[in-house]
């Protein structure tokens, strides 16, 4: 994995007190179920004082069962009562821990979006769809169960002594000396289990991320011969996992062990030291009963907290990975909307600077103009910056330099993000298309729009026709990324999607890239319908659409080479017209190669 994971001995230490301040979001669900969780606890010493009552009275004070009645009927309703706030403590806990769950997927799913698609491409999509989806799901063990667990370890322990030491002081101070042992041997413990619980996530992630990577590109597999290696790769990082989850469950029955041994001798001594002393006629049997009732009880949240610890330990593991999501740059939000524009758009680059994570400059200086009104296209050869100049107007990315102005007094760093994506429409190469009707894919920039004002869209971008031949036309269920539809019919639905939003800006990246030579036609010829009274950026790579804007801006290096009319340009000999005569001389040997 590209994280390697921090160390052990710091990590619980700073993620315990932020998984627990994210359980008060539902404090009052929590404390409630704590609360009945611990009630239901104390119930067991009313019920083993009760018993003890029954058994001395009819053993020993020869009572019969009609003199006992009302004791084991008490009982009887302890144990009943103790059920119930048993489940309701539980029902509660469940909510409680679903709530937080909800929230964590909202906010980690809105940090995302805040932070936009750039950092996301550089994100592993399985990576981040596998820590909002099992991470977060990780956590309702910690919340539901082992939160609860640590209040009755501290409240259960102390009530029972502090019944034990005025009947007993001798098994008191068995009790007192043996309970905390537990915890200090699970704390060691925990050490190991930590880290070993940090790698098992690791590897969980790296085998949903070849998964997804697998699936992704199991055509280009079958094709190369490769689909055999794969099976052994996944093979072999499912028994690494399988290894390391053996590894946890190891420590986890280590854990129970050693348990079950140090809470076994305690009550064996106990139970010892009692017998000699009853046989001596040293202590009563009703006080030596009840403490050999309550002794087993005792270590009850302690082998509790063990068997919870595990989940303690994964949603650490889990925590880490959320948090590292939660804790990334996001930019900040802009307060208010984009003031109302009359009229077109003109947007006007000054001296504009950005570098990536590598630190390379992809804009140098960069300065254009895009009229209103009219259409720009954005050339240059690849690496130019033709997609960053698209981002930071679209405003995913902010330059470190200079200014992006609307209409030659508004700049688009002071503008909030979404009052700006109101006002235009983008088509990249490559549009996306969601599971779902096609209905529903077109209408994602206008929810509300009618079906008259549908058809009339896809009728603009050249799409209705195909979309009326599929069976259930418009209501017809495409699978992501527009399975079961060619490149140009979803490029023609994205279209269409930009015309029902009737956007004054609309910016292509290269819209046609990737489609055949009558694709491309009805694609540019929907364009230029849409360009219509709107201002148009196109980031072009087919020189096919530059030739039909009305200025083309040339890109070098990250600053503008050269601009103005395509047949300026053409006559000028420069960089548009060298790329204008190596498009047509490959075309020329295609051609004859045909």
């Amino acid at each position: 994995m590209r994280r390697l994971p921090v160390p052990v001995r710091n990590m619980s230490a700073r993620i315990d007190p932020r998984l627990m301040a994210e359980g008060r979001r539902t404090r009052g669900a929590l404390y409630a179920s704590i609360g009945l969780g611990v009630v239901a606890a104390l119930l067991v010493i009313a019920q083993a004082v009760l018993l003890a009552r029954v058994i001395d009275g009819v053993a020993f004070r020869h009572q019969s069962l009609a003199m006992v009645a009302p004791l084991l009927w008490g009982l009887a309703g302890l144990f009943l009562l103790r059920a119930g706030l048993s489940y309701v403590s539980e029902v509660i806990a469940f909510k409680a821990a679903g709530e937080i769950k909800t929230y964590l997927r909202q906010e980690l799913l809105g940090h995302i979006l805040r932070r936009g698609p750039v950092p996301a491409a550089g994100e592993n999509s399985a990576d981040l769809a596998g820590t909002m989806i099992e991470g977060v799901e990780a956590l309702e063990p910690y919340f539901s169960r082992y939160v609860p667990q640590m209040a009755l370890v501290v409240a259960v322990p102390l009530a029972i002594l502090a019944l034990v030491f005025p009947l007993d002081w001798i098994s008191g101070l068995i009790l007192l000396v043996t309970g905390p042992l537990i915890p200090v041997f699970m704390v060691f413990i925990g050490y190991r289990a930590e880290a070993i619980n940090q790698r098992q996530w690791q590897k969980l992630l790296l085998m949903s991320s070849h998964f997804l990577d697998m699936l992704q590109g199991i055509t280009t597999l079958k094709l190369f011969g490769r689909a055999r290696d794969e099976i052994a790769i996944v093979a072999r990082i499912s028994d690494d996992y399988r290894k390391t989850t053996m590894a946890g469950v190891r420590i986890a029955f280590l854990t129970s062990a050693a348990l079950e041994f140090f809470a076994s001798l305690a009550i064996a001594l106990v139970a010892v030291i009692f017998g000699v002393r009853l046989l001596h006629g040293h202590i009563d049997f009703f006080p030596a009963f009840l403490v050999l009732l309550l002794a087993p009880e005792y270590f009850v949240p302690l082998r509790g907290l063990s068997t919870h610890y595990h989940a303690r330990m994964t949603a650490i593991a889990a925590a880490r990975r959320i948090f590292e999501v939660l804790d990334a740059p996001a930019p900040a939000a802009v307060e208010g909307v984009v003031p109302p524009m009359a009229g077109g758009l003109e947007i006007s680059c000054e001296n504009l600077e950005f570098s990536y994570a590598d630190g390379e400059k992809v804009l140098d200086g960069l300065s254009c103009v895009f009229p209103a009104g009219r259409i720009t296209a954005v050339v240059g050869p690849s690496g130019a910056g033709k997609t960053t100049l698209a981002r930071v107007l679209l405003g995913f990315i902010q330059p470190q330099a200079g200014h992006v102005r609307i209409n030659g007094a508004l700049d688009l760093a002071g503008m909030a993000a979404e009052g700006w994506w109101e006002s235009l429409a983008w088509v990249p190469q490559n549009p996306r298309l969601f599971h779902g009707t096609i209905a529903a894919n077109v209408r994602l920039g206008r929810p509300d729009a009618d079906s008259a004002a549908l058809r009339e869209a896809a009728r603009a971008a050249r799409a209705l026709d195909f979309i009326e031949a599929l069976p259930q036309g418009f209501e017809t269920v495409i699978g992501g990324l527009g399975q079961g539809l060619s490149g140009g019919q979803i490029q023609r639905i994205a279209l269409a999607r930009a015309f029902l939003k009737n956007p004054k800006l609309l910016i292509l990246d290269e819209a046609t890239a990737n489609l055949d030579m009558e694709s491309e036609a009805l694609v540019l010829d929907a364009i230029m319908d849409l360009a219509v009274g709107r201002t148009v950026i196109m980031i072009a790579h087919r020189l096919a659409m530059a030739e039909r804007a009305d200025t083309v801006v040339v890109l070098q290096a990250g600053r503008v080479a050269e601009s103005g009319t395509p047949a300026q340009l053409r006559a000028s000999g420069g960089l548009y017209a060298a790329m204008r005569n190596a498009g047509r001389e490959e075309a020329e040997e295609i051609s004859c190669a045909i």
